[in-house]
């Protein structure tokens, strides 16, 4: 059954957020075990609450693109996604969002820095 047709408590049930379903910027979803090794690891330690690599990683991202679904200011927050090579903190983030930090609603990876995301379906 794809995500489209389930209720946001069965989305929730399958450990799908339910924003993620109804929130889909461009772009086609991720699955979470496509990003690379970095991203998933990054994943891991927003769910855990930490430790992070970067100062930065939790602070808010304000969505100025609007490349994202519109929210309140604080509900999504950005993590850097380190970068094998790179002497800064690179392009890669994982934004995701929600009420509750550790248990993000949605959360989008972009390599571009800000000029593209795509939905990351953690289910895959």
């Amino acid at each position: 059954m794809s995500a489209s047709l389930l209720t946001g408590a069965a989305l929730l049930d399958v450990g799908v957020p339910s924003a993620w379903a109804r929130s889909r910027p461009a772009g086609s979803a991720i699955g979470l075990s496509q990003l690379p090794t970095q991203a998933q690891d990054v994943h891991r330690r927003i769910l855990a609450g930490g430790p992070f690599r970067y100062d930065k990683d939790g602070i808010v991202f304000g969505n100025r693109e609007r490349a994202l679904p519109r929210q309140p200011r604080g509900f999504y927050h950005e993590y850097t996604v380190p970068t094998p090579g790179s002497r800064t903190r690179g392009a890669r983030r994982i934004v995701c969002g929600g009420e509750v930090v550790q248990i993000p609603e949605t959360c989008f990876y972009t390599e571009d820095h800000y000029s593209s995301f795509k939905p990351i379906d953690p289910r895959h």
